[in-house]
């Protein structure tokens, strides 16, 4: 890498230049955060506080929930500071640091989903040989593979992104350092990562994609053969929350992803939806659609109240 790239600062364009525009999205983005971080840090709290959810499923919820405060944090406070100050620069180092945690959270995230759906369909499908199958120490094992993967992932993406020379001015129409504006200031040809880019994502997301959707189809041969309709409830209940968090993820991320040199304005704010929204979302889900966390919460509230 040349040490004059040491010397870059990129400018992040961000969405507009108006103040009245800034302090709006300041105060709308500061609020998604803020509840980003309440939601999160409240389920990882009611579950290390209540031994009925010490089980794997809420384990592997919990290791959602940290992925989702660090994923969002790689962006937000960034974007955030631009917002209130106007600054908008980031040396050459945070934006490698960046888009380095960025894909590492991400993708790490997309393989946990994958697991996620496997201890569904080991639970539903398999509920005899559940507790020896997913033992702690698979569970430990399980979050560590996805780990590894999403590191894997993460480190091709970014050595392959930052080998390339890049032109002045170095500004990215983009909030934060990523692949697809990064690749339209280099001053090299970039077919290369292109295509890195899009087999790269592709593999990772089909093969995520496909061992879910391939575990859901198990899942709902068996709930279908239940005879017990509050059985059934209960499966389909624990198994549409983790569907609906899978779609919000994977949809936009393909959409992105897939076509990396389009300039359509409209993958800006794509791109805000899965970093910002969508982790913000994620426990408000699995809150309100699962009856045990729901009571864990009322549960941990009471007994703060009257300690």
């Amino acid at each position: 890498m040349p040490n004059i790239t040491a010397r870059i600062q990129f400018i992040l364009l961000g969405f507009s230049d108006s103040l009245e525009v800034q302090l709006l999205f300041f105060v709308l983005f500061l609020s998604i955060y803020l509840l980003t971080l309440l939601g999160n840090v409240l389920i990882l709290l009611v579950v290390h506080s209540n031994p009925q959810l010490h089980s794997p499923m809420y384990y592997f919820l919990c290791e959602l929930s940290l992925l989702d405060v660090l994923y969002s944090s790689v962006t937000m406070p960034k974007m955030l500071t631009g917002f209130l100050t106007g600054s908008r620069a980031i040396s050459f180092e945070g934006c490698v640091a960046q888009l380095y945690s960025f894909h590492f959270f991400g993708g790490t995230e997309c393989f946990l989903l994958t697991v996620m759906a496997y201890d569904r369909y080991v639970a539903i499908c398999n509920p005899l040989h559940y507790a020896g199958i997913m033992s702690r120490v698979a569970c430990v094992r399980l979050v560590a593979a996805t780990c590894l993967v999403g590191s894997l992932h993460s480190i091709l993406q970014t050595v392959l992104t930052f080998r390339l020379p890049y032109c002045g001015p170095y500004q990215l129409d983009h909030y934060f350092c990523d692949v697809p504006p990064l690749l339209k200031v280099a001053c090299a040809e970039t077919s290369l990562n292109q295509t890195v880019v899009v087999v790269n994502i592709g593999v990772v997301a089909l093969s995520s994609f496909t061992m879910i959707l391939g575990s859901y189809i198990r899942i709902v041969a068996v709930i279908l053969k239940m005879r017990s309709e509050d059985g059934r409830r209960k499966a389909f209940s624990t198994c549409v929350s983790h569907l609906i968090v899978v779609i919000l993820l994977y949809g936009p991320c393909i959409l992105i992803y897939m076509q990396p040199t389009t300039s359509h304005p409209m993958l800006k704010t794509v791109a805000l939806f899965y970093t910002s929204v969508t982790p913000a979302l994620n426990p408000i889900i699995y809150a309100f659609r699962n009856e045990e966390i729901k009571k864990a919460v009322k549960k941990l509230a009471f007994s703060k109240i009257f300690s």
